[in-house]
């Protein structure tokens, strides 16, 4: 199957999400990462963006697993991965696979 430059797009961007994002996961922090998520106005302005967005795209995801008939394998490690990983990873990382998908079906 071709790779095409938006698929290489979407793959740096997984990789790019995963590390920087585990880069500050993996530095001391002088309060849990929960009570880090509400700590000041602006990071818990972000957390709740960030968990409003999250939500609107696994729900997405996962009607569009169905609506193109792509297995569900593929969506529930997405899932999983969306929160042990994180969603800067995975949310490209489901348009690589969604991307693939539509090329190998066309």
């Amino acid at each position: 199957m071709k790779i095409t430059g938006l698929q290489i797009v979407y793959g740096l961007l997984a990789i790019i999400g995963a590390i920087v994002t585990w880069y500050f996961n993996l530095q001391p922090m002088e309060m849990s990462y929960f009570e880090g998520l509400y700590a000041n106005p602006a990071s818990a302005s972000f957390t709740n963006d960030l968990a409003v967005v999250v939500t609107t795209f696994l729900i997405w995801s996962y009607v569009e697993t169905g609506r193109l008939k792509m297995s569900y394998l593929v969506w529930a490690p997405i899932f999983v991965f969306t929160f042990l990983i994180a969603a800067a990873s995975t949310v490209p990382l489901f348009m690589l696979l969604r991307e693939r998908h539509l090329m190998a079906n066309a």
